[in-house]
């Protein structure tokens, strides 16, 4: 049997290896950080901290040992917060075979280096030469792990290998459409996480349904922006990984970057929501990277100075949305 290795034990890896547990001729191996949790979920098999109600696979190996999960590996489906990759594929690189398959689930750029996914795990795993992949789209971890239909995008460079993923994760209910723009698919997966917050901000604030249309086709216009002087086609923009997630994240309430963005609106501050909240809202990170990254190549990103200046300068969000309304006149 095939073994895949998934890193990361919080709602979206659960959900994704659960799914994969499911597929025939697999053998599914989750690492999970913290020793507790891999004792719950072997205990009850449910991750009730963050997939709650939802009864695991009976075939799902869950380890808080990386090298367990990780050795013998065929794939390694990568689902941990993003500013975390690097560090926890450096413990894992000399357990990986070369030439190894990575897909990467995780949605954001690095702060540090201002890189997205698919740049750091090739310098992590730079002697090992990982052919690499990235899954995104709009897809809550609730409602996969509910079996409800969901559609999203996987891209590879490699068409074959991209083929055998798209099998690999396709189901009834899970459909995998083929792309081979990883920039695009993976910026799109993690820009949307910027204006999901402005979104939720605008909504929190009560601004309506007329400024929640607004805020998200000009983001979109925002993505594609930077999105395409960093190389990504545009067209990928206007599909799953772009516009779907897009229209997901900043409308569904499952969204934890919507969350956040509300509970900004309606006054609360950027520690208080952070501190209360167990899963992470990667688009609070993201926000300080896409900033960096748009005044480095002088991009004009309106919306994201305004949600970094919300949450990293203590800006009012009436005084922001207010000075969004008011700049300068233009073509659309």
């Amino acid at each position: 049997m095939t073994k895949i290795a998934v890193l990361g034990g919080g709602s979206w890896g659960t959900a994704l290896a659960n799914l994969l547990a499911g597929q025939e001729n697999l053998k599914v191996w989750m690492w999970v950080r913290e020793p507790q949790l891999t004792e719950l979920i072997q205990k009850t098999g449910q991750n009730s901290w963050y997939l709650p109600g939802i009864i695991l696979d009976s075939s799902l190996k869950v380890s808080s040992d990386l090298e367990e999960v990780v050795q013998g590996a065929t794939y390694y489906l990568i689902a941990v917060p993003c500013q975390y990759v690097r560090s926890i594929l450096a413990k894992a690189k000399n357990l990986v075979e070369a030439k190894a398959v990575f897909i990467c689930a995780s949605k954001g750029i690095e702060i540090s280096s201002l890189k997205p996914m698919s740049e750091v795990i090739a310098e992590v795993l730079v002697n090992k030469n990982p052919i690499y992949a990235v899954l995104s789209g709009p897809s809550f971890a609730k409602e996969v792990a509910q079996k409800l239909p969901t559609a999203v995008s996987l891209a590879c460079i490699d068409l074959k290998i991209g083929q055998k993923l798209q099998a690999l994760f396709s189901t009834s209910y899970f459909r995998v459409y083929l792309n081979q723009d990883v920039r695009g698919v993976e910026l799109g997966g993690a820009l949307k996480n910027v204006i999901a917050l402005a979104t939720g901000i605008c909504d929190g604030l009560g601004f309506g349904y007329n400024a929640r249309a607004g805020l998200i086709t000009r983001g979109l216009a925002e993505m594609s922006r930077l999105g395409m002087a960093l190389g990504a086609k545009e067209k990928t923009f206007m599909g799953l990984s772009g516009m779907g997630d897009l229209v997901l994240t900043c409308t569904g309430d499952l969204s934890r970057n919507r969350q956040v963005g509300l509970r900004l609106g309606k006054g609360e501050s950027l520690e208080q929501i952070t501190t209360s909240m167990r899963m992470v809202a990667e688009g609070v990170k993201t926000t300080q990277a896409v900033y960096a990254l748009a005044q480095k190549l002088n991009i004009e990103m309106p919306i994201t100075e305004q949600v970094y200046k919300i949450l990293y300068q203590q800006k009012d969000p009436k005084t922001a949305v207010m000075e969004l309304m008011t700049r300068t006149l233009k073509l659309e």
